[in-house]
């Protein structure tokens, strides 16, 4: 009976690791988005995450202004790319990102993570 118990207990957590890994750790999708960097801020009650907005137009009048719009929220969870796009606001970037299944609190409050930033001026 301990050995049943014992193989049980491994399956178990081995099933637990993967779940885990699965939906918080895994890529689900990878790419780019590029637009004009809206907002960037640490933010958060207990967990304070990097947290910014993208804003992509689909549809331009030709005074160069955004007809059509899309946000694109995303988190960051590297310190040295949260500083430069500290530096980035209101400017056109496009950033690449990947998209998590989930998000644990500590990571940030979006499944898109971004990793790199091109500026586009």
């Amino acid at each position: 009976m301990k050995k049943i118990l014992k193989w049980v207990a491994v399956i178990l957590i081995v099933v637990l690791f993967f779940i885990v890994y699965w939906n918080y750790y895994n890529t689900y999708s990878e790419g780019n988005r590029s637009g004009i960097l809206q907002k960037f801020s640490k933010k958060g009650n207990i967990f304070k995450t990097y947290e910014g907005e993208l804003i992509m137009s689909s549809i331009a009048s030709t005074s160069s202004t955004t007809i059509a719009s899309e946000k694109f929220l995303f988190s960051v969870k590297k310190d040295s790319i949260a500083k430069a796009l500290f530096d980035l606001e209101g400017k056109h970037v496009t950033l690449h990102y990947e998209q998590k299944r989930g998000h644990l609190p500590w990571n940030g409050e979006t499944d898109y993570f971004i990793d790199g930033i091109k500026t586009n001026e």
